[in-house]
């Protein structure tokens, strides 16, 4: 049997810490590109401030470089993150019931994809629910964001054009990061539901968009996992 593991916000910190290291070079490589772009570093930070999605930002950036209209660039990012609507309530169904709602709200707001990956890996290591624990850990990566997109922010524009590899490895660091988090915590059962989730997200973004894709993965793995529950609660 399994030893419970008690919580807390500096236990959700040292959780975070591989995601720190995620999430500082690729929000330095966010701050350059902002620069780059033609935004103030407070404009850079505003957005990791608000918005806080790597994908998104960047987005938003081309976007904004690419003249889009306000409506367009708020549909588009919103829709893009719209996987993140289903992480608290995914989140407090694995917890069970008489987990406390009171503050969910706000630590909900830093339920990034890998930050979600994390605390469900922990809750399968073993370890209890709790908000100073979900604090700890949304905080030590939106710290991380912030304190990297500053830095690149204040590097400039160019900081990056004498390292062309590194540039692009840094665009990989997310994906790896959130792909080492969900194998962490894959079963056997979970291999049918991610295999049909990544089949439409690549066919529809071969012949849609990248965002179109992604809707399309989590709305058909949402589905897939469903059916696959059905039988068991009958």
């Amino acid at each position: 049997m399994q030893a419970t593991l008690y919580s807390g916000f500096r236990s959700g910190l040292v959780t975070s810490l591989p995601l720190i290291l995620g999430y500082l070079p690729i929000a330095f490589s966010f701050g350059v590109a902002a620069t780059r772009a033609g935004l103030t570093g407070p404009e850079a930070f505003a957005l990791s401030l608000i918005i806080y999605a790597g994908a998104a930002q960047f987005l938003a950036l081309a976007l904004i470089a690419a003249g889009a209209p306000l409506a367009v660039a708020a549909f588009t990012l919103v829709a893009m993150n719209l996987r993140h609507v289903l992480y608290g309530p995914a989140l407090l169904k694995r917890v069970g019931p008489g987990v406390r709602l009171r503050h969910a709200w706000a630590w909900a707001f830093g339920l990034t994809d890998e930050v979600f990956g994390a605390a469900l890996g922990a809750l399968a290591r073993g370890r209890r629910f709790d908000e100073p624990f979900m604090f700890g850990l949304a905080s030590g990566a939106y710290g991380a964001w912030l304190t990297g997109t500053v830095a690149g922010a204040y590097a400039g524009g160019g900081a990056l054009q004498a390292y062309p590899a590194i540039s692009a490895g840094l665009g990989f660091m997310l994906p790896a990061l959130f792909l080492a988090l969900l194998l962490s915590i894959l079963t056997r059962s979970q291999v049918p539901v991610i295999a049909v989730a990544a089949a439409a997200t690549v066919l529809v973004t071969l012949y849609g968009s990248a965002t179109a894709g992604l809707l399309a993965g989590m709305i058909t793995g949402a589905v897939t996992g469903l059916l696959r529950r059905a039988p068991d609660a009958r």
